[in-house]
Formats: C-alpha cells, sequence, structure tokens
C-alpha cells in the first residue's frame, strides 16, 4: 500500500517543521510521499522548508519521500493542496493542517482501516489539544444555527442545535458515518479525491472542507474512526480577525447555495 500527505503552509516554518518531522518519524508501515506546499509565504517558510530537506532536518526514511513546492501567490487553502493532485500515485492520501502532530502510526492504521471498509472514501480520526483534551469539532452538516451559536455562544438557546452538530447523541467512541469531515486532518481514498477535482478552489478559506466532504459523500461514505488520535493546536483565526470571519461567512452562503440550505 502506498500512502501520501500533504501539508499547506502560510507562515509559521517551525509548526511545519514538527508536523512534517512526526509524520516521517510515525509514517512507518508504508511508504508515504509527504508533500510541504507553501502558499508564498511572507515569511520564507518554503525556503526554509526546502534548506531543511538540504540539511537532513526533514529527512525521508526507507520508502519515504519529502518534496517541497513554493508557490508564487496564495491561492488559499484548496488550491495549495489541489497543486499535487497530478503527482498524487497513492492508495490513501492525507490532508493536515500545520499544527497536526501524530504520536503513532495513525497514517497506516487509517488506511488499514479504510482499506478494510470499501465503502469508506474519507475517515478522520480523533483529535485531541496539546494538552490531551478531546476536541468537539463538527460531525453534522453545515447548519445555520450552530454556526452562530460557535460564533456567538451567548445564544445559549441553541446549545441543543451545536451538540446536536456535534454528534453529541450518538455514540462516538466506535467508527461511525460522519456528514462533516474537518480539513485540518483527512484521509481520502486518493481515486476518489482526485475523480472528484479535490477541494473546490472558489473557497479562499474557510468551508471548503465542508464542501468536498460532500463531494467526497457522493461517492461514498465517510467516518469518525476514533480509536486513532493526532494532536490538532487548532488555531481558530475567525475567532480573532474581522477578515477570516468574513471569509467564512461568505463561504457559507456559497456552501448553502451548492448544497442546500440547513437551519
Amino acid at each position: 500500500m502506498k500512502l501520501s500527505a500533504c501539508i499547506v503552509v502560510y507562515n509559521g516554518y517551525d509548526e511545519a517543521l514538527k508536523a512534517a518531522q512526526t509524520v516521517l518519524h510515525c509514517t512507518r508501515r508504508y511508504p508515504v510521499a509527504l508533500y510541504l506546499v507553501d502558499n508564498a509565504s511572507p515569511d520564507g517558510s518554503g525556503k526554509k522548508l526546502e534548506q531543511a530537506v538540504a540539511d537532513g532536518l526533514l529527512a525521508a526514511g526507507p520508502g519515504q519521500q519529502v518534496v517541497v513546492h513554493c508557490r508564487t501567490e496564495n491561492g488559499g487553502f484548496g488550491t495549495g493542496h489541489n497543486m499535487i493532485l497530478p503527482e498524487l500515485d497513492s492508495d490513501f492520501h492525507f490532508i493536515l493542517n500545520p499544527d497536526i502532530q501524530l504520536t503513532a502510526d495513525t497514517l497506516s492504521d487509517l488506511a488499514d482501516w479504510m482499506a478494510a471498509h470499501p465503502d469508506a472514501v474519507m475517515a478522520r480520526p480523533s483529535l485531541v489539544f496539546p494538552d490531551g483534551k478531546p476536541q468537539q469539532l463538527p460531525l453534522r452538516r453545515c447548519a445555520l444555527r450552530p454556526m452562530l451559536y460557535r460564533q456567538l455562544p451567548r445564544l445559549s438557546f441553541w446549545k441543543g442545535q451545536n451538540d446536536h452538530y456535534l454528534m453529541l447523541d450518538e455514540d462516538l467512541t466506535r467508527p461511525i458515518e460522519i456528514e462533516f469531515c474537518t480539513g485540518s486532518f483527512s484521509g481520502v481514498r486518493t481515486s476518489t479525491f482526485k475523480a472528484v477535482g479535490g477541494f473546490d478552489e472558489s473557497y479562499f478559506m474557510y468551508v471548503e472542507d465542508a464542501d468536498l466532504t460532500q463531494k467526497m459523500r457522493t461517492r461514498g461514505k465517510v467516518y469518525l474512526v476514533p480509536q486513532y488520535t493526532a494532536i490538532h493546536a487548532w488555531h481558530r483565526a475567525a475567532h480573532r480577525d474581522l477578515k477570516p470571519a468574513l471569509w467564512q461567512t461568505g463561504n457559507l452562503l456559497k456552501y448553502f447555495h451548492k448544497w442546500g440550505f440547513k437551519w
């Protein structure tokens, strides 16, 4: 079995380097090609990653390959990941954020699980904060009320809608089909990912993972596989700055227009 993984980087060399190192260190069962796509980082992260490969800080082990691509413009999250689509010849591909860290051979584990479940076209593990606390991420399709509640938690009368969005009414200790697979860590069947054309590049940032999930669901099922775990620092820029919040709002409207409104 052949694996591949991609991390799209915009600034933050140190974090991206650590994420990449954990992928190479932990992924041992199967060959893996690791792609690092720098989205024209002003801080020079792309050139630093190229130098890290040259200096051996990102040393590929047996059966491993590290490829760094430096884009000349920032085309957004999905565009960065789509850049490597023509190069992929793996069985399973992993979409990873720079704030992901592996502590076990989670890529191989998820690939084995998906290979044993032919209906699975996309899956993710459980994600935890660096202190080990479990993260609660959306698992059902985007809907307006829970997304508003997550931005404005004072709307406490919609907490039940958010709990439903997180599937807290389900047993999440076992593998379960989901409707939303976070782009911070997604495993995809490579042939299906290529067949749907990867990400919709009209989403510059935010909601593109929800859109990709719906595209993948037209070809099979998407799962949470909670027995496998990774660390996710979870930088929530949309809650700190106006521009990302506006991107998220605009993309949500685009998503609803494309996949149908859900209140």
